[in-house]
């Protein structure tokens, strides 16, 4: 007799990039880096997150990790006013300040902050989240964030694979030259903007480029998009906009990235930090009730 089955299964096997509390990691990229950056903190491993805030494009941040390695600080240039604050092109909004100064130093203590991060870490876990860029049409400056400028000074663009590919590989070569390990993911996040197709093409670029990467400077892949899209596709497994995975795919997709990347030890050593991290959530709680009874 057949057994029925009810889901493809994706394949998830031990990587060689391996993940631990005893080496530094910086994650760069989407709001899906965010989210398992900010997971990793909690569980204490030594993460830098975002040293140029969420980016989605792979372009951009290219050009922010080439930064963050050269300790290469932006100017004015690539500030601009709206709204009462002012920006970075190159960076995402949490960087606006009111203050001109304020927000070109913010942009460059970080880069320095990376920089140095850098100088003991030799892991890096890149997340791309669509294959659309952005560039203003009065310098052709390829932007991280749009900052609500209206949409009449911008051009849009589909990359190629070859355009991400010619973008990243001088990078991957002083990257592996220097003795980096890098990790590559595509954001299983829906850009809707661009329509049901245009996301898939969007994305269709990134994992062509990707898989050429990978196999050119022997980086590695999760495949958290195969996941989400392929394995759990179900709307079930979506939050409210329909477009990022809901908690439990979240929970999920980290489980299989510890199987792929992590020791029996320092998944233990995960779940001890995860049952002391919820203890002390719960005796907050109850501290708090106390207070306002």
């Amino acid at each position: 007799m057949k057994q029925i089955r009810l889901q493809t299964t994706v394949p998830t096997e031990p990587l060689p990039f391996k993940v631990s509390h005893d080496e530094p990691i910086l994650l760069i990229g989407s709001c899906f880096t965010e989210n398992m950056g900010q997971r990793m903190a909690s569980l204490h491993f030594d993460t830098l997150i975002n040293p140029f805030g969420i980016m989605y494009n792979p372009l951009s941040i290219a050009e922010a990790l080439r930064r963050c390695l050269d300790n290469d600080p932006v100017d004015d240039s690539i500030l601009v006013q709206r709204d009462g604050l002012w920006h970075s092109w190159l960076h995402h909004g949490a960087f606006s300040r009111h203050d001109r100064q304020d927000c070109l130093d913010a942009c460059n203590a970080h880069i320095e902050k990376a920089h140095a991060f850098l100088g003991r870490c030799r892991k890096i876990i890149v997340t791309l989240g669509s294959a659309y860029y952005y560039t203003l049409n009065a310098t052709g400056l390829v932007v991280a964030n749009c900052h609500k400028v209206p949409s009449a000074e911008f051009g849009l663009h589909l990359a190629s694979v070859e355009e991400i590919t010619t973008a990243w590989q001088p990078l991957m070569q002083r990257l592996r030259e220097a003795g980096f390990e890098l990790l590559f993911t595509v954001s299983p996040v829906r850009h809707n903007a661009y329509g049901p197709h245009g996301n898939q093409l969007g994305k269709a670029a990134l994992l062509l480029a990707v898989d050429s990467l990978c196999r050119s400077f022997g980086a590695s892949y999760f495949p958290a998009y195969e996941i989400v899209v392929d394995e759990l596709r179900d709307y079930r497994f979506y939050a409210d906009d329909l477009s990022h995975p809901s908690p439990l795919a979240e929970n999920i997709v980290w489980q299989r990235f510890q199987l792929s990347t992590m020791s029996d030890a320092t998944i233990a050593l995960c779940d001890q930090y995860d049952s002391e991290n919820r203890r002390t959530a719960h005796r907050t709680i109850l501290r708090g009730e106390l207070e306002g009874s």
